[in-house]
């Protein structure tokens, strides 16, 4: 009986737990310092120690991930398929001739800036990050059950 009562203690704790939407005051700060005018703010935590917020910045849907210190991560911008800059639809064309392309987004990490574009090449679902000057950066076949936020 002890046993039970424990388990479900544990499954009710990990339940609040994952269901808390308020990152720490560290995490929080940080953003509110590096995006003063973004809009409409929703938190998740996308792992044990990722939070990732979810907002309109300029117009545009964009997303922001933290560590649990308040350590950015990354930042993502929703784009459309016409704001690719000529040099990275010409990378795509090359590498990937007859691809059609899917969402699209700005990247912005510690260690690479650029886009991160999804593709449809050959009946494959692809994602590939490229460098705002063309340069291929990451060649990454996806699952195609995995969703990419």
């Amino acid at each position: 009986m002890k046993t039970t009562i424990l388990i479900l203690s544990l499954f009710m704790v990990s339940l609040f737990a994952s269901a808390q939407k308020t990152p720490p005051v560290a995490v929080s700060t940080v953003f509110a310092q590096k995006f003063k005018s973004a809009e409409k703010v929703k938190w998740t935590m996308e792992e044990a120690n990722e939070w990732e917020a979810e907002f309109k910045m300029n117009g545009k849907a964009t997303s922001a991930s933290f560590d649990l210190t308040g350590k950015w991560l990354e930042t993502e911008t929703e784009i459309e398929k016409g704001e690719l800059p000529a040099a990275v639809k010409a990378a795509i064309e090359k590498q990937y001739a007859g691809c059609k392309i899917g969402e699209c987004s700005n990247i912005d990490t510690p260690v690479f800036t650029g886009y991160e574009i999804a593709l449809n090449h050959k009946g494959k679902k692809l994602e590939v990050q490229v460098t705002k000057d063309g340069k291929l950066k990451v060649n990454d076949e996806s699952n195609e059950k995995k969703e990419k936020d």
